[in-house]
């Protein structure tokens, strides 16, 4: 049970933003940034540094959400994302997204615990300067948002298809899109 009314029962952030429309839309324009917007790396890889780090913070409607939109982006799909939860180093990835992945475990830690070894460590293996950039601020911003969602206790969806059936329109229409759809204001 959230530790605020809410105005709805909508589960997740969801709930959040009907609560504070106000911050809808800014919060989605940054994930609409930093997910869907032009990169080198691919929109599924960018969800599933969103994930994993979700993962790490035991966030379960962040988790279950960026990972059904990182599955429903990657080759793999489901499988290739909790390889990725439960071993990153094991994993089937990249060298670069493995090396991606341990700076965006890093930042989760604490963003001191970012080292220089660590960045090294992806530019060796072909990560960009902007790659770099946007791996920290995925990683950063999904903390803040598995603490907002996690620190008022809002509800996990009753309906199994939750997930997936809202990946196929995060991957049509963008988050800024979804927004515009149900009209959060």
């Amino acid at each position: 049970m959230p530790h605020i009314t809410l105005n709805t029962s909508e589960p997740g952030i969801r709930g959040l933003f009907r609560f504070r429309p106000e911050t809808a839309l800014p919060l989605n324009g940054l994930v609409e940034a930093l997910l869907c917007g032009p990169g080198t790396l691919t929109r599924g890889e960018r969800e599933l540094i969103a994930a994993y780090v979700s993962g790490l913070n035991e966030c379960q409607y962040c988790y279950c959400a960026h990972a059904a939109y990182a599955a429903a982006q990657l080759p793999d799909g489901m499988a290739l994302v909790e390889q990725v939860r439960d071993d990153a180093d094991g994993a089937p990835v990249s060298s670069k997204m493995r090396a991606l992945l341990d700076v965006a475990g890093a930042v989760q830690r604490g963003g001191k615990e970012v080292t220089e070894d660590l960045v090294a460590a992806a530019r060796a293996e072909g990560a960009t300067d902007v790659e770099v950039h946007d791996t920290v601020l995925i990683a950063a911003a999904f903390c803040m948002f598995n603490r907002y969602v996690d620190g008022l206790a809002t509800v996990l969806p009753d309906d199994p298809d939750f997930y997936t059936d809202r990946a196929k329109r995060i991957v049509t229409h963008g988050y800024l899109g979804v927004l515009q759809q149900e009209t959060i204001r």
